[in-house]
This record gives structure tokens, C-alpha cells and sequence, in this order.
């Protein structure tokens, strides 16, 4: 038994070496730093689903000096996390980036005002400072301004625009009379510094139908050319969709899984994750066209970008890895 045994082991070892040498590797760049954001991602890595299709993915962490369209275009990347308005603006300057697939069906972004502040309603913008993210988080915003008619460059017809930092502080030392947060982040973070629900005036992007698409998948255009990797972005797709099916359903499972990979504060991953899985709904990975038609518009409308795009997106990769 003992000599049959040797042989066994040994093939199983040989066996389970190809496997990690045949495995192809991808790099996935996100937006941001590891947070329940992402989670999808991680789960998929974490569970397996990414081996079982064959991947050996590297998911690289973002962070406020990161730009993933900057990454990709030099080789740092296969595919990136990005929002829309910024991969669009990027493929206009010659980043040729497509959208292959949208896990994020709606946008998790919001302003908020204190109710004790001079500002209650839209009206009440003129004359007053409002927190903006920029680093292609601040299209959006701009393009919501444009929508009402308001300018943003101070002024009392316009808004004077604080370029605002990655956290609450500009509401709390009021440098601003209201400061942009994400529903899954900032917010909470809002509510951890003191605030309760009821003291905060919320507009939210989605809810007032000012939303542009945030967090989908892209890669470069001509290396979706090449058949190789356009099946190993299906496989990828399949796997991370996936992963985010999973996270939505074991949510403390997958926020202790972002912890382990670097995410901080196992409770407020979980609640993020909650928070998370409202924006993705079905986890089917699919691009709705006319949440795509308006978000090109905004950017055209503020002219961030001059012309129609033009293959901006793909239906390919989900279609395939989606059934």
C-alpha cells in the first residue's frame, strides 16, 4: 500500500502544479481602498470561483493617489473598477476603455446638509459652499448643477465648490454647508461622528434621477480583439458575478472576508456590504442602456466630453457569461 501511495501523492502533487501553471493570470485594479465596496471581487478569490475558471487573479487596492484609467493604460492592469463618467472622459483623451460588464446598477453617491443649515431644498443652493470629490467623482455633481441651471464657480446666483477630502471633516468643522457621501461609507460615517438620521437633509443621485453609472468592469478595447482574452474576461465576469451573489447573500461571511484581506473595522464592512448590496440588485453583471444614455448625456451636456462615444460599451461578455 505504502509503495502505491507514494506514486498517488506524487501525481496528485503534479497534478495540482499544472493547474497553478496553466491558471491565467489577470490583474483587476480597483477604485478604491479594500472595503465591502469590492467585496465580489474578494469572495470570488477567496471561494474559489476564480480557480475554478481557470484565473489566477491579483486584485490590486486603489486609494486617493490611484487612478485606474492611468493604471490600465500602462499595462499595471487586465481590467479595472471605475465609474463611468471618468472611464468615458478617459476613452475620449485615447484610454479606450469598454465596459464589459455593470455589477453596480445604481449609483451609491449623495449630498447631505445638516438640518439646522441654511439649506433645505435645491433653491437653497445659491450663495452656499457644497463638498465635491474630484478625481472623476465629481462629474455627477457637475452634471446635476448643469441640470438646475446653477454655476459653479461662486458667486450669489452659483455654488462655490469646496474640492473635498475622502471623509466627513468638512461638514463637521463646517469649511462647507453640505459635503458629498456614499451611501455604503461616508454617511455612516456621519452617524459614527454623532449624527442621527433625522439631523441630516439627504439628496440622493439615484433617487432623484441624477445618477451616472458608478464601480462597473473595464478593459482596453484592442485587447478585447484578441479571443484569448475576451474568454478570459467571460470567465472572470462569471466568477466575480459569482462572488457577488454570494457576498450578497452571506454578508458577515463577506465582510469578515474583506477584513482578511486588508478592509478595517469589521463592523462597519458589514454594514457596507448591506449597504452594497441594495446598488447591485440581481448580481447579473449587465449594463441597462438607458441608465448609459443618461450618463453619457450629462457628460455631454457639461462637456466633459465633445462627441457621442462610440463602442463605449459591450453586451459580449455577459451575454456569454450570463445565462
Amino acid at each position: 500500500m505504502k509503495r502505491l501511495m507514494i506514486p498517488l501523492i506524487a501525481s496528485a502533487m503534479s497534478l495540482a502544479a499544472f493547474q497553478a501553471m496553466a491558471a491565467d493570470k489577470l490583474t483587476l485594479q480597483l477604485k478604491w481602498v479594500t472595503q465591502s465596496q469590492f467585496a465580489g471581487y474578494y469572495v470570488a478569490k477567496d471561494k474559489g470561483f476564480y480557480e475554478a475558471e481557470g484565473l489566477d487573479v491579483d486584485i490590486k487596492p486603489g486609494g486617493p493617489d490611484i487612478a485606474p484609467e492611468q493604471v490600465i493604460a500602462g499595462g499595471g492592469a487586465d481590467v479595472i473598477v471605475d465609474w463611468m463618467g471618468g472611464a468615458l472622459a478617459a476613452r475620449e483623451k485615447g484610454v479606450a476603455l469598454v465596459n464589459i460588464a455593470q455589477p453596480f446598477k445604481k449609483a451609491g453617491m449623495e449630498l447631505v446638509c445638516p438640518t439646522n443649515g441654511p439649506i433645505k431644498t435645491e433653491a437653497d443652493f445659491k450663495g452656499h459652499t457644497l463638498g465635491v470629490w474630484f478625481y472623476g467623482n465629481e462629474y455627477p455633481f457637475f452634471a446635476w448643477m448643469n441640470k438646475i441651471g446653477l454655476k459653479t464657480d461662486g458667486g450669489p446666483d452659483g455654488v462655490t465648490v469646496l474640492k473635498q477630502s475622502f471623509d466627513v471633516q468638512p461638514l463637521i468643522q463646517k469649511q462647507a454647508d453640505c459635503i458629498s457621501v456614499m451611501t455604503y461609507n461616508e454617511y455612516w460615517q456621519l452617524i459614527d461622528a454623532g449624527y442621527k438620521p433625522e439631523d441630516l437633509i439627504v439628496f440622493n443621485y439615484s433617487a432623484m434621477g441624477n445618477d451616472l453609472l458608478e464601480d462597473g468592469l473595464y478593459a482596453l478595447e484592442d485587447k478585447l480583439k484578441d479571443p484569448a482574452f475576451q474568454d478570459k474576461m467571460v470567465r472572470f465576469v462569471r466568477a466575480s458575478m459569482k462572488g457577488w451573489k454570494y457576498a450578497i447573500d452571506n454578508q458577515e461571511e463577506a465582510a469578515g472576508i474583506v477584513v482578511d484581506n486588508g478592509g478595517q473595522d469589521e463592523h462597519h464592512q458589514v454594514r457596507m456590504m448591506g449597504e452594497i448590496a441594495k446598488l447591485i440588485d440581481n448580481a447579473d453583471g449587465k449594463l441597462i442602456t438607458a441608465a448609459y444614455d443618461r450618463t453619457a448625456k450629462a457628460l455631454l451636456d457639461q462637456k466633459i466630453i465633445t462627441k457621442e462615444p462610440s463602442g463605449a460599451w459591450t453586451a459580449d461578455i455577459t451575454d456569454k457569461a450570463i445565462k
